[in-house]
């Protein structure tokens, strides 16, 4: 076994015990520093496949995110216990489970009824094979023509704009 798949297990053994432990947790900022191991295991996957560059995004993007999470778990959660957050009562809990139940048949229904194996045997395009360069990347995440992503970009980070004036509003109420 060679080093590249010891680092590979540890990862995804990291990875996944902390995804446990993020949707296991009573408390929010143990939840988000959990959350942070998952998405620095998702950076080292990155690194160990050799994108660097995808590596290094992650682990900015992601640790920038999880910073603003903690500080808003810590702002709309103070005064209130963290036992407290998560007393729901049944009924609200078994609209979860219809729920996560009816997206769980979609999902089944769509794998079922998908034609997978002949989208696999396709034959490969001559771009497939093309390198992916980081100037490439940069031109096409800041270009608004064909291929290009810079309106989509913006839309999300207006509304990841809304997002964080509606939290802020919330938290101010209290």
């Amino acid at each position: 076994m060679n080093s590249q798949n010891i680092m590979f297990v540890i990862l995804a053994v990291l990875m996944v015990l902390s995804s446990l432990a993020t949707v296991l947790t009573k408390s929010i900022v143990r939840a988000a520093t959990y959350l942070f191991f998952v998405l620095l295991g998702t950076a080292g996957m990155y690194f160990l496949m050799g994108y660097t560059f995808l590596g290094a995004a992650q682990v900015i993007v992601y640790a920038g995110g999880i910073i603003v999470l903690y500080v808003f778990s810590i702002l709309l959660t103070e005064g209130a216990k963290d036992q407290e957050i998560f007393k729901r009562k049944i009924k609200d809990a078994s609209w979860g489970f219809v729920l996560s139940f009816v997206g769980f048949l979609a999902f089944v229904g769509v794998v079922l009824t998908h034609n997978f194996k002949a989208a696999v045997l396709a034959a490969p395009s001559e771009t497939a094979n093309a390198v992916t360069t980081i100037d490439s990347i940069g031109r096409n995440m800041l270009s608004s023509g064909d291929n290009g992503y810079l309106l989509p970009f913006e839309a999300v980070s207006v509304l990841l704009l809304a997002c964080i004036v509606g939290a802020l509003m919330i938290a101010r109420k209290r």
